[in-house]
């Protein structure tokens, strides 16, 4: 349920960030990740270290705020391939691959060890979190901000 949440969250600050000009998007902002855009891509690329944790390959990142930012386009549409392999991934889980122990190496280089289930649970709250950085960014640009609670979703996409 959460990363079916997650996904339609991402989908409601996407198509309500589509109609924001691109130098809105890029222009500088007083947060760690330097824009609104690269905010999306910093999360878009964690969801991609996390994916390879829990997949047991590399994932080739070496800063959580690469350098390479794609355009709003192209990251909308990475982003929603990626939250469809979360949902796609959560459903396989039974309980016991849940509980498996995922070891892996941060990007800073520090070793690491979440079960799946937690691995899971990070990703989404990752994604929270950042996205209230998008939302006061988005009411700084005069942008229609979205409700994007849990229990909206509840209702409305149960």
């Amino acid at each position: 349920m959460l990363t079916r949440y997650r996904a339609w969250a991402d989908r409601l600050i996407f198509q309500a960030l589509a109609g924001v000009p691109e130098p809105d998007l890029v222009r500088s902002q007083p947060i760690v990740f330097g824009s609104l855009l690269r905010t999306l891509n910093h999360v878009n690329a964690m969801d991609q270290v996390w994916k390879a944790h829990l997949e047991g390959v590399p994932h080739g990142f070496t800063s959580r705020n690469p350098e390479d930012c794609p355009d709003f386009e192209s990251l909308r549409e990475n982003q929603v391939r990626l939250n469809d392999w979360y949902i796609r991934f959560a459903g396989t889980l039974d309980q016991a691959a849940g509980d498996e122990t995922i070891r892996f190496t941060f990007i800073g280089g520090r070793e690491g060890a979440m079960c799946r289930r937690d691995i899971l649970l990070h990703v989404i709250n990752h994604a929270t979190y950042h996205r209230g950085h998008v939302v006061m960014m988005m009411y700084g640009l005069s942008a229609p901000v979205p409700t994007t609670d849990l229990p909206v979703f509840l209702r409305d996409e149960g």
